[in-house]
């Protein structure tokens, strides 16, 4: 049902687990497109919803191609790459050591060091789809709406549909939900859907995160105890979590969010419950 014949090009597709991938899956079923195989790749700190997603996403290409989704993981995963990777090199090891810091562990990704997405995702992905690519002259169909269409790569093997069927991002999205298919309302809360525990998701949805998702939120917490780097420039989460606790009383109070002396009481708070003066840049959204 799924497999192409022996004079057919291999078909691979690639799916992220977000609204644009999603579609193109769906869309690709739907129209008879033919698929070999659905790579995905599991970094293990997806949200249960997205979880789901990807789940009954597996269904309905079971049902309709005889397929199951190829998931690809890491062989240790997240915690052992933030806290126990082994650094390779003397000097790095000699400079954390004396700046007090642990020789093992990358600790939070940054926007200079996205070890995250590199390792539990890119990585894996491409050093797949580079062997179909090699051993079967595969086509790998990548799901970049047509509004990003900048992110599209030259390379002869790379389809990307949804950018010639003029499909945007808000499209894709509709297009999953007249399908039935909704995240658990993941959308509707978050900005973007990607790791919970992403260090360089904004304010807003880490708030969400602290009002909506506890479990994950102490966990976040704890993790971020263990580690050297702490989980923002300018806020460990224990901060963000008095931050987002002050911003209800400051309401409350029927005062107004993102003023300067919002800003000023917040420090003083923060100092208040640590002791130490914090960096809150007036000019950061709320």
């Amino acid at each position: 049902m799924g497999t192409t014949k022996s004079n057919e090009t291999y078909s691979a597709v690639s799916l992220s687990g977000g609204k644009d991938s999603s579609c193109l899956l769906i869309l690709m079923i739907e129209k008879g497109l033919p698929i070999d195989c659905v790579l995905y790749a599991d970094t293990g700190m997806e949200f249960p919803e997205m979880e789901a997603h990807i789940a009954k996403l597996d269904d309905f290409l079971f049902r309709e191609r005889g397929l199951h989704i190829t998931t690809l993981r890491h062989p240790h995963g997240f915690e052992w790459l933030m806290f126990d990777v082994p650094q390779q090199q003397k000097r790095a090891i000699e400079r954390r050591i004396a700046m007090g810091q642990p020789p093992t562990g990358y600790g939070w990704p940054g926007m200079r060091v996205r070890w995250c997405t590199g390792q539990l995702k890119t990585h894996l992905i491409t050093k797949e789809t580079n062997r179909l690519k090699k051993e079967k002259n595969a086509l790998h169909h990548i799901g970049i709406a047509a509004d990003e269409a900048h992110r599209c790569k030259d390379d002869p093997h790379n389809r990307y549909p949804l950018v010639e069927w003029g499909i945007t991002e808000a499209q894709a999205l509709q297009i999953c939900y007249d399908r039935g298919y909704d995240w658990g309302g993941l959308y509707e809360k978050f900005h973007r859907v990607s790791c919970w525990c992403c260090p360089l998701q904004s304010l807003a949805d880490c708030r969400v995160l602290y009002r909506d998702f506890p479990d994950l939120w102490e966990q976040l917490k704890r993790w971020d105890a263990m580690t050297w780097r702490s989980f923002k420039s300018d806020y460990t989460v224990l901060q963000l979590e008095q931050r987002f606790d002050f911003e209800d009383e400051w309401l409350k109070a029927g005062n107004r969010l993102g003023t300067k002396a919002f800003y000023s009481a917040l420090r003083e708070r923060l100092v208040e419950l640590d002791g130490t003066e914090k960096h809150t840049d007036p000019r950061q959204p709320v």
